[in-house]
């Protein structure tokens, strides 16, 4: 392992990070605002994947179908919202749990009929192409650099909204009492279904700023999903700030635990076992340290605050 390839993994953990948030980001407001358990948040991001790159594809832009992808996303989950989801808010987890499953079952199923279950290939903008050279000998990926920036500010957006507005301050007090909010008077179900609909839209971003890295395909929300309920569990469920930084920790575990794992193996056991073990603790990491952080920390590292 050297100190490039190091660095490149890095990086690499830190825009697998961001992606991350983005999902989390919404996955945690609507948990935390709502106390509704949405399996199919992942689906969403997959669906942004798909929008993005059939978009893309029929206006031969990539910035296009960006933009018109993020619309698009909004109004997939605030039809959902409004189909499937509200009619769940006053059931019990389980309820939600079985029915937000079975949006997943739907949902995918649905993507295969529509786009087929070939992967689809998005082509990286003209404008993000090439590398940039970090340090002698070490190019990275310009588009890469491009997920970590926009997600940096998209987390620093979110951050002014959540912390700097009323209805920041709305969406904090409904993730801290609920009843409360209700009971002054402000309309919970309008606030539901915003919070809902920027969840979604935020999903769709991460699958469209992911779908040039990725292949798009049937599916590719699930792993997205449980990583992102990890994130969640660790940051504080409902916090922001929580789920951003918990984010970045774990895209760099995942990450980096996965590259680095064979190699320190390595120093006490032969080269073949070392990568099979390695390979197996790597994947563990993530679920390791967030068992270790909620012995210390059962609310996880910053857990949503009122005001």
């Amino acid at each position: 392992m050297t100190v490039q390839l190091l660095l490149v993994q890095a990086l690499n953990g830190l825009q697998f990070g961001v992606l991350l948030f983005l999902v989390a980001a919404g996955l945690t407001l609507v948990f935390g605002v709502m106390d509704f358990i949405n399996l199919a948040h992942g689906v969403q991001y997959m669906l942004g994947a798909y929008l993005g790159a059939s978009l893309a594809a029929a206006t031969g832009s990539f910035w296009a179908g960006l933009l018109l992808a993020l619309p698009a996303a909004l109004a997939c989950g605030l039809a959902l919202e409004w189909l499937v989801f509200r009619h769940l808010y006053d059931r019990d987890h389980l309820s939600q749990v079985l029915a937000t499953f079975g949006v997943i079952l739907f949902l995918n199923e649905a993507v295969k009929v529509v786009w087929g279950n070939a992967p689809l290939q998005v082509p990286t903008p003209d404008l993000l192409q090439g590398g940039i050279a970090l340090m002698p000998g070490l190019q990275y990926p310009v588009y890469r650099l491009a997920i970590l920036l926009a997600g940096l500010a998209t987390a620093a957006l979110l951050w002014l909204v959540i912390e700097r507005t009323r209805v920041g301050a709305l969406v904090r007090a409904g993730a801290s009492n609920r009843p409360m909010l209700a009971a002054l008077g402000v309309d919970t179900g309008r606030l539901f279904m915003l919070v809902f609909g920027c969840g979604a839209m935020l999903a769709g971003f991460a699958g469209v700023m992911a779908a040039p890295i990725l292949s798009v395909e049937p599916g590719m929300g699930d792993t997205v999903l449980i990583l992102a309920f990890v994130v969640i569990v660790i940051g504080g469920i409902g916090s922001v700030r929580g789920a951003f930084l918990a984010a970045l920790l774990v895209g760099l575990i995942e990450t980096l635990g996965r590259s680095l794992m064979p190699d320190l193996l390595r120093l006490f056991m032969a080269a073949s076992p070392a990568r099979q073990t390695g390979a197996a603790l790597g994947s563990m990491l993530v679920y390791i340290a967030m068992a270790l952080i909620l012995a210390v920390r059962p609310r996880g590292l910053f857990p949503a605050r009122a005001g």
